[in-house]
């Protein structure tokens, strides 16, 4: 009796012309291509973080520092009023980003197009951010400036998914805690860089640029605009296109998509449940993380009266601070673990987030003081909070699992601008808007409580 012919693994690849055996071979190649380079490129470390570095002009400039707070000034509307539709805007395009991102990355996965999605959507932030120029300070503009504000929004959480999902192309299970959080430095730097050119060249007018109709502000947003297209363009020229696991999916239709997702989703459930409850949790308490960013120049400049200078000089330094203490924290996640600097953090976000609030009739210095230690602990806590995800993914999944961390740390991204939106409106005060996002990190600390690590930290 001749033995049995081999058979080829459900859910291996099937190839014309070759053995069963060569086809499971193939497919070993490409999940180790999906896993990830078996050293760290510099060069492609290096090009992966200039996107967070020019990033850093939209995260920084536009929705932070700069833009948002000349949409939110007295020339387009009174106060309390221009910064709920604010909110409100942001938070519809959160909506959008929870409707359509969780599927935005396994689409681009399995069309093999992660690259090229990143591209795409990058530049089309671009377009929205040099488009902010036209943006002149009179009411009859808020809604250009809100939707160009909140359309930029949707479609940078889209660059990001793919740009996130990167994370395993450029980095190995031993670096991959170094190499995010040298992203996230390289982020807070290139805003110090960027912020130092927009405060000097055009806020102190080094420039020549004329003071009125808002040039300065608008002008920067189109040196923001170059700024971003510019250092986005190595990881396009450096890192290969995505070749793995999830390219040899079978492709299905959009809808079909989430139907998938929905399918993924169960099976971390029953596979890897403390997985799933800290994505849920991470995706929570990030989004207050962003919250703090998106409307701290916002309530300094409203509340407790800081010029435009004087927003773009405290952004600088809560940069500064941000980055120190993210780099210094990564010595504590390797000897205690993620999980206690990100509980550490969000503990010290929520105090420091109170204390704004009760003694918001103390001037500046109370921003200074409180609103840089909230800056102290957002660092470490997002880049923590990959670290932690390394530790506890289920072997052989990290490609899905971080691809899913990925969209779902924006599919509840309207849960901080919403708050904000709610406290203020129902107030009339803007300050109050500071408890909304006090809320949400305080909903994210207590969804993580409970997640415990599976798994034993890789080794350094």
């Amino acid at each position: 009796m001749s033995p049995p012919e081999p058979r080829t693994p459900a859910g291996a690849p099937e190839f014309s012309g070759v053995t069963p055996t060569d086809a499971i071979a193939a497919a070993v190649a490409a999940d180790a291509h999906a896993r990830g380079p078996e050293r760290t490129s510099r060069r492609a470390v290096l090009a992966w973080g200039l996107w967070d570095w020019g990033s850093a002009a939209f995260n920084a400039v536009v929705t932070t520092f700069v833009f948002t707070v000349y949409l939110t000034s007295s020339s387009f509307g009174p106060a309390g009023t221009v910064e709920a539709q604010l909110g409100w805007a942001l938070a519809a395009a959160g909506l959008l980003i929870a409707v359509l991102a969780p599927i935005t990355g396994q689409r681009s996965d399995t069309s093999g197009r992660r690259k090229l999605w990143l591209a795409v959507n990058t530049y089309i932030v671009v377009g929205m951010t040099a488009a902010m120029v036209f943006v002149v300070p009179d009411p009859s503009y808020l809604w250009l400036g809100l939707l160009l504000v909140a359309a930029g929004n949707v479609f940078f959480e889209f660059a990001g998914v793919n740009y996130n999902a990167m994370l395993s192309q450029v980095s190995t299970p031993r670096s991959i805690g170094r190499v995010s959080g040298f992203g996230w430095g390289m982020g807070y730097v290139g805003g110090i860089v960027l912020l130092l050119i927009v405060y000097f060249g055009f806020i102190q007018g080094l420039f020549g640029v004329p003071d009125e109709d808002g040039w300065p502000v608008r002008l920067a947003m189109v040196v923001s605009a170059v700024w971003f297209g510019l250092f986005a363009l190595p990881v396009l020229f450096t890192v290969p296109e995505y070749r793995g696991a999830g390219a040899r999916r079978e492709k299905v239709s959009f809808f079909a998509s989430y139907a998938r997702l929905g399918r993924d989703i169960a099976r971390l459930w029953r596979e890897s449940r403390p997985t799933l409850w800290f994505l849920l949790a991470s995706a929570v308490f990030r989004d207050g993380l962003a919250g703090v960013f998106t409307f701290g120049g916002v309530l300094a400049a409203s509340v407790f009266g800081f010029s435009a200078g004087e927003v773009i000089i405290f952004a600088i330094a809560a940069n500064v601070v941000a980055g120190v203490s993210t780099i210094a924290v990564g010595a504590l996640d390797d000897r205690l673990g993620a999980k206690p600097v990100i509980v550490a953090a969000l503990i010290g976000l929520v105090i420091s987030g109170l204390l704004v609030f009760f003694l918001h009739d103390g001037g500046q210095i109370v921003f200074w003081t409180a609103g840089l230690a909230l800056c102290l602990f957002v660092g470490p806590a997002q880049s923590a909070s990959r670290t932690f995800l390394a530790r506890i993914i289920p072997a052989g999944r990290e490609g899905e699992v971080f691809g899913l961390y990925a969209t779902t740390g924006r599919a509840v991204s309207f849960l901080a601008p919403t708050m904000f939106a709610v406290f203020v409106g129902v107030s009339g005060e803007a300050y109050y808007g500071i408890l909304g996002i006090v809320l949400v990190l305080l909903v994210g600390l207590l969804l993580l409580l409970p997640v415990r690590a599976t798994q034993e930290k890789l080794s350094s």
